[in-house]
């Protein structure tokens, strides 16, 4: 199916991006964000609003026009399988295949500050009427707070016997979140963790792929819950179970 950004009727290939230049929010810096659309490949780029955010830093909001279509049939998205369980189902299966508390240990590590995330997946209230881990029957869930350093992290896991690792990470600049994800994935390594428990990781900008290109077992964004993670991580724990 072949498929075009959507504006005011439909195929008409019309999108929106914003971005910020170290110019003025004068005639010349809308001509230089019109010539950036184009050098990106947009028809008729116009700029519908701008303002300035500092002395000599402006901020743009751009409507242009892409050419092409892509074809959906064509892509190829790597994304979790596993089926979405309810609370009761979890818990459920917990006791019927595993028999024990699943442990699962979640933080925002390194410099993160932001626990939003993991709040919503580990406290009991959880979020949008979605309950978090810590009133699931049969697991016992450990939220270590923020600004947990890797290696506070690996300790906490070993010493509460960790089964499941909980990592949320928003998003920093230079990509700090991303180094910080695989340095968590190289010590678990090191100490001869890593093949022991599934580690997971979540946050705004987090995708299921991303998260296994950096040696995650899994990756959970926007829209996911406690009950998507704990049907991945205990589905997973019963697979490794059998496969062992």
């Amino acid at each position: 199916m072949k498929i075009k950004p959507y504006g005011d009727t439909l195929d008409d290939g019309k999108i929106q991006l914003s971005f910020t230049l170290p110019v003025k929010n004068d005639a010349k810096g809308h001509e230089a964000a019109k010539e950036i659309a184009k050098k990106m490949g947009l028809i008729d780029p116009n700029v519908v609003f701008s303002e300035a955010i500092s002395e000599g830093f402006s901020f743009y909001v751009m409507y242009g026009i892409v050419a092409f279509h892509i074809e959906s049939d064509d892509l190829v998205v790597e994304d979790i399988e596993t089926p979405v369980l309810t609370r009761e189902e979890i818990e459920m299966l917990i006791e019927e295949q595993i028999g024990r508390d699943v442990v699962f240990v979640g933080a925002s590590t390194g410099t993160d500050a932001h626990t939003v995330g993991i709040d919503a997946i580990m406290n009991m209230k959880g979020f949008a009427g979605h309950y978090g881990l810590e009133r699931y029957r049969n697991i016992k869930a450990y939220n270590l707070g923020s600004q947990i350093s890797n290696e506070e992290f690996v300790l906490q896991a070993v010493k509460l016997k960790a089964d499941v690792l909980l990592v949320s990470q928003t998003v920093t600049q230079k990509d700090v979140h991303l180094h910080n994800l695989v340095h968590l994935i190289e010590l678990l390594e090191a100490e001869k963790l890593r093949e022991h428990v599934i580690v997971i990781a979540g946050g705004a900008r987090i995708t299921h792929e991303l998260a296994k290109e950096l040696g995650y077992d899994a990756g959970f964004g926007p829209k996911k819950y406690a009950e998507d993670v704990a049907s991945f991580a205990i589905q997973e724990l019963i697979h490794r179970k059998k496969s062992r």
